[in-house]
């Protein structure tokens, strides 16, 4: 497999560039559908699927460099985004992994600082699906969407990664509002639902739901409404942004 110079560079000398033995590994949720998807790499140097990760330069603070992931991958620069935890388990198989990549590229040499074991910290963001323009890397063939609840097999421990930042984001309901980096500026009160029961994976009831979304107070109902609905048609509701961020603050603390 052929490899450009910047790619030999990384291998050999990324460590004048980038901190040793962390990285970055970013779970990006977008929901489309009724259904909450996550951004997926095609690793063109194995079997599996992979998260959009990378490094953290010398100069370069952690979540900065989630941001420039991120913003590789979807081409989006306004991105909400969490640390939700770090993960060094002694069995990551980085340095195996790593091992395989290099060789896939031709290097045999195992004096390259990517043999090293890793620890990795991860970030969820929440973006809209429709702006975002996937892009995959020079480590990759492809960029996707896939349903959080069907993925496919992905590498390493990528997957309890996803199922991680799932857990974290499922916790942040109770306390803080969700949906205004994931639902267009105007949607329904179904529309608003399903993005929670896809978040939870559960039905809700939707008399309870609506009575305990509205008490917020986060929420403006417009005076237009959905058309081509079988059935009434709902009116569109869009966020209170000075209220929301008011409530990303301090907290909603209601459960459902």
């Amino acid at each position: 497999m052929a490899f450009t110079d910047e790619i030999k560079d990384l291998f050999e000398n990324g460590h004048h560039t980038y901190l040793r033995n962390v990285s970055v590994d970013c779970i990006i949720f977008g929901f489309h559908g009724s259904e909450l998807k996550v951004l997926l790499l095609k690793a063109n140097y194995t079997e599996g699927w992979a998260l959009p990760g990378g490094f953290i330069k010398l100069n370069e603070d952690m979540a900065a460099s989630a941001h420039r992931i991120l913003k590789q991958r979807t081409n989006l620069s306004d991105i909400f985004l969490q640390q939700f935890g770090v993960f060094g388990d002694a069995n990551r198989a980085t340095q195996k992994m790593n091992k395989k990549i290099l060789r896939k590229y031709g290097i045999q040499s195992e004096s390259s600082w990517l043999f090293e074991r890793f620890i990795t910290v991860g970030y969820y963001a929440l973006v809209d699906f429709e702006k975002v323009d996937p892009s995959s890397d020079e480590f990759s063939t492809s960029c996707e969407w896939f349903n959080v609840y069907n993925l496919p097999p992905l590498m390493m421990d990528h997957a309890n990664l996803v199922q991680e930042a799932l857990a974290y984001l499922r916790m942040q309901l109770n306390y803080h509002p969700i949906g205004h980096k994931l639902l267009p500026e105007k949607f329904t009160m179904p529309e608003l639902q399903k993005l929670y029961e896809a978040i939870l994976g559960r039905k809700l009831d939707r008399r309870n739901f609506q009575r305990k979304i509205l008490g917020v107070g986060i929420l403006k109902r417009l005076e237009e409404r959905k058309e081509g609905v079988a059935h009434k048609s709902p009116y569109y509701y869009k966020f209170d942004l000075r209220k929301y961020q008011r409530a990303a603050q301090s907290g909603l603390g209601f459960q459902l």
